[in-house]
């Protein structure tokens, strides 16, 4: 399996980029409309923000799951018991955020998320009529007036050595919701599980966006599109001593949205979040 950035400009690249993600549950973009500069000074701003001293100030709140995530309460990945090396940050709109930053993270926000919902128009175009007739409503639809979008900034820190055995960065995981969108991190370490159990490296050249498959349009769609299994290695050698940010945005139905005979998006999130052990 390989990963092969798909041209947002070029006259198929809706066929292109889902027939990606049909395939291998991911797909890349390039020459899309996101400005570089803008994650750029997202990375730089929040890096300071995760060395500071400030960060304890916006401790997360558990029932609506906004704010500052230490790397004390960590996801543990479903299957694993070891918690990932990682501290991140959930910015909702309507969520806290530190105030000089929070313009920069409302505008790509914004932006990410208009993307998505292109995103999912053409997923729904391309979806065959058999597959298109589960969707309770249009797919872009299904964002329509939601609140629960989530971009998580997040920091993998430098690693000393002396790390829990078997803990590394992000475990293996599948994405809760329809889409991620994520910019390629400067650091590389992203790898997605290939038809054959190997693990492929996604590429991490700036500039390029980075878009999965979450479990939710996996259960949409009666499992025609796959949600695929990802993870987060440590680095080796003199990379150990960069910290990584990654900036994905986790595109979210209304709690309403009907996904299945079996789910709800408010259902199958409340169960997810429960299997995390952050609720």
């Amino acid at each position: 399996m390989k990963l092969t950035a798909v041209d947002y400009q070029a006259p198929n690249a809706a066929e292109l980029f889902v027939e990606s993600l049909r395939s291998t549950g991911f797909g890349v973009l390039k020459n899309h409309p996101i400005k570089q500069e803008l994650v750029e000074s997202i990375y730089r701003h929040w890096h300071a923000f995760f060395y500071s001293d400030e960060k304890n100030q916006y401790l997360y709140h558990k029932g609506t799951q906004d704010g500052f995530f230490p790397a004390s309460v960590s996801e543990t990945a479903k299957g694993f018991s070891i918690k990932d090396i990682k501290e991140y940050f959930h910015f909702y709109p309507w969520g806290q955020c530190p105030e000089p930053l929070r313009a920069e993270l409302e505008d790509y926000y914004q932006q990410a998320t208009t993307l998505a919902s292109e995103l999912l128009s053409w997923v729904e175009k391309h979806s065959p009529v058999e597959v298109s007739s589960l969707y309770s409503e249009p797919l872009s639809g299904m964002i329509q007036g939601s609140n629960q979008t989530l971009l998580r900034v997040l920091h993998y820190p430098p690693l000393k050595g002396d790390e829990e055995p078997g803990a590394i960065r992000a475990a293996a995981h599948e994405d809760i919701n329809l889409l991620t969108i994520l910019p390629a991190a400067n650091e590389p370490g992203l790898q997605v599980k290939g038809t054959a159990d190997e693990w492929i490296d996604v590429p991490s050249d700036f500039g390029n966006l980075i878009i999965n498959i979450g479990d939710m349009l996996q259960e949409a769609s009666g499992g025609y599109f796959p949600s695929t299994s990802h993870r987060v290695i440590n680095p080796e050698g003199a990379d150990m001593t960069k910290s990584r940010i990654s900036l994905p945005l986790f595109l979210h139905p209304r709690p309403d949205v009907v996904l299945s005979k079996r789910h709800t998006a408010g259902s199958y999130l409340q169960e997810r979040l429960r299997e995390l052990g952050v609720i």
